[in-house]
Formats: structure tokens, sequence, C-alpha cells
């Protein structure tokens, strides 16, 4: 995929660009949001920007595309292609913004590295560049004509569902009525809400009930008292929206989506909000007359804050073989586990297919251990809420 000359320079000039991603990206963009301050207002997350975990993201999966290139020349990594295309799907990134990046990208580049950056180092950058931003660009095309367009539509919110002190449940209708394109449980769908400063923020939401014929559920945790700024549009649907108020979605997008036949053994571990799109494929598995064996795993504060925990509960139960195993940190009830997820004393069964969601501390502890069971690597599937800062370790 990589023309052997732009290989050899990338991989001459890989450790110092690699070095230097994170000033590349800062500068990028502040520059890019100077000039373009729309796409802050409106396409981009302003809470990510301010946290700095987009910048270490986009840094991650640049230098991973380049070293994919690099070791598997004849190849591309389709599973992060695949994830970042359903985000930008849902968001409703176009072709054109992708030379806008390119612009500003590679401005960014010549100011940090400067005389380093001779013709023959942009061309094989920008070599690399296009051929991620290609393959996304054909992706992301696929995908929307997949879910006919890539338009928002209005939906009715029709009941509101307080499940925690911090995580409320909405449930929508299409507000012009018509039919609902249907969903794989583990998706999500990109929420757009107008704020007290005119700007249209974007976010993703995974959507936490079975497959249905005509609604939308999705749960929100609201982002408050923590490191990060407070989250703009999780504030706002939890302070503002109710019954009757209309919000803009778009298709459902995501990757981490149940591929199993029924003879297949299934471990459904979360934590935290995580536990959204694990308890819409329980609720898949359950209906649907799953026959092998499922293990629920979740890890939470206490049971106080274990949203959904009803359903969680509920849908295992329907289940023929199911193993629920929970942890909290405090006011443990009898049954649960102390402190954090520990699958020392779990039975995985052979061949198991694993689905993790949940802080990335959590998702890496869990992964080590499923492994050292014997779970295939290549059986362990992930979402991460946000940024994807696996691969910026």
């Amino acid at each position: 995929m990589l023309s052997e000359q732009s290989a050899a320079t990338v991989r001459a000039t890989l450790p110092a660009v690699g070095a230097s991603l994170g000033e590349i990206t800062e500068r990028f963009y502040a520059g890019m949001f100077a000039a373009r301050p729309e796409l802050l207002r409106d396409l981009f997350n302003r809470g990510n920007q301010a946290a700095g975990t987009q910048r270490q993201a986009l840094a991650g999966s640049i230098a991973a595309f380049a070293s994919h290139l690099l070791d598997h020349p004849d190849g591309r990594p389709d599973a992060m292609l695949s994830r970042i295309a359903h985000k930008h799907a849902s968001l409703g990134v176009t072709p054109d913004q992708y030379a806008i990046v390119h612009e500003h990208l590679f401005a960014a580049i010549a100011e940090v590295l400067g005389d380093a950056v001779t013709p023959e180092v942009a061309a094989a950058w920008d070599e690399v560049y296009w051929l991620m931003a290609n393959a996304l660009t054909a992706v992301e095309k696929r995908l929307h004509e997949e879910r006919g367009g890539a338009a928002w539509r209005p939906w009715e919110v029709v009941e509101r569902v307080t499940e925690t002190a911090d995580v409320v449940t909405f449930r929508l209708r299409p507000a012009d009525g018509g039919p609902v394109r249907g969903f794989r449980p583990g998706q999500y769908v990109s929420v757009r809400v107008p704020l007290a400063d005119g700007a249209r923020q974007i976010r993703q939401y995974s959507l936490s009930g079975a497959p249905g014929p005509d609604l939308r559920q999705f749960s929100v945790k609201r982002v408050h008292e923590g490191p990060a700024p407070d989250g703009e549009v999780s504030s706002h649907l939890h302070a503002r929206v109710r019954v009757g108020d209309v919000l803009e979605l778009s298709e459902a997008y995501g990757d981490l989506v149940l591929d199993a036949d029924d003879d297949t053994p299934l471990l459904l571990a979360s934590a935290g909000i995580g536990v959204t799109p694990m308890v819409a494929m329980l609720g898949h598995l359950a209906n649907s007359g799953h026959r092998a064996p499922v293990t629920v795993v979740h890890g939470d504060r206490s049971p106080a804050d274990h949203a959904l925990r009803t359903d969680h509960e509920a849908y295992a139960a329907k289940l023929p073989d199911a193993t629920v195993r929970f942890w909290y940190e405090r006011d443990v009830p009898a049954g649960a586990g102390a402190g954090n997820v520990d699958l020392a004393d779990v039975p995985v069964a052979p061949g198991t297919r694993a689905y993790l969601c949940g802080p990335l501390p959590f998702m890496r502890g869990v992964r080590e251990q499923l492994i050292a069971k014997g779970v295939a690597p290549a059986d362990v599937h992930y979402e991460v809420f946000g940024p994807d800062l696996w691969l910026a370790r």
C-alpha cells in the first residue's frame, strides 16, 4: 500500500514524528479552530478538546496507522479504521473535511519539525495521511449508504426514567412518524443539542435497550465533579430535556456488536456507564433465546450507582445458562464481590467471545485476565466512550 520510497522515509522519520505528535496535534487543533471556529462549535467535542484527550487519540491513531503500514505492507488496520469510521459517520463528517484537516495538520508538522520536513519527508507522510483518509472516506460512504444517508432526524422523547442519581434513560420515537431503521445491539447514536451559547454539540450514546420496532433508548450519565470539565451535553440533557421535547439523532453506528451463533459462549463485562451496550446485548440474547453459556460481569461504585441493574439481572434470568457476577466498591450486598472486578474464580468456557465496555484501566485489566484464562486475543472486543486512548499508550 505504501510505496517503497515513502516506506523507507516513514520508517526513518517515525521516531522523530512520533515523539513530536503530541505537540503537532496541539498546534494542529489550535490552528484549525482559529481558521474554522465552526468546527469546534458544531462538530468537535469541546470537552475532549479542553481535556486534551482528542489530541492524544489522534496522535495514537496516526502512529498506529503508520506503524501498521510498515509492519504489514500488504494490509491495513481494518479494526482501527472501522472504529474511527463509525464515529465519523455518526457525526456526519464529510469528505471535504479531510482536506481541511490535511491543510492544518501538515502546517503544524512543518511548524514543529522545521527544516527536518524536507520535500521527501513531506511527500512520504502525505502518502500516509491520504491512505488513511481515503480508506476512512470509503468506509464512511458505505456506512451512510447502508443507513439511507447521513441526515439528522428529529425524535420525540416519550419517556424519561431516572436510573440513578447521575444516570437518566430517554426513550424516543421519530417525530415525523416514519419507520425506524433497525440496529445491532451494542451500537450507539449521535445526539445533537443546541446549547446556550449557540453551539450545536454532538455526543454519542450507546443504545441501552434491545432492538425494537419503533423506539430508541439511550442512557446518559451526567459528567461532573471530575478532573475534566463538566459534560456540556450530559448536563443539558439531565437539566432541560423532558417528555415531549425533540432531539436530533443520527442513525445507529458502532462496530462493537454481537457476532456469534447460538453455540458460542459469551462474556459481557462492563463497569460504570459501560453497562449500556452490554444490557442491549443481553436483552437481545434473552429475546432470541441464546442457548450457550453467557457470563455477565459488572463493576461499579455501589449498587445505587449501578444503572440498569434491574434490566441487567432480569435479562440474565431469562437465559438458560447464565452466570452473573457483580463487584462494588462500597455497600456490597450478599453475593457480590468487594472492590474491583476479579475473574480468578469466574469460570470461562472454552471458545468464549468477550465484549468489554468501561474505563480503559478496567478493560485492560479484564482483557489480561481473560487471555490468561485462555481466551484468544482476537475474541476480546471493546468499546471506548470518547476518544480511543487505547492506541495512545
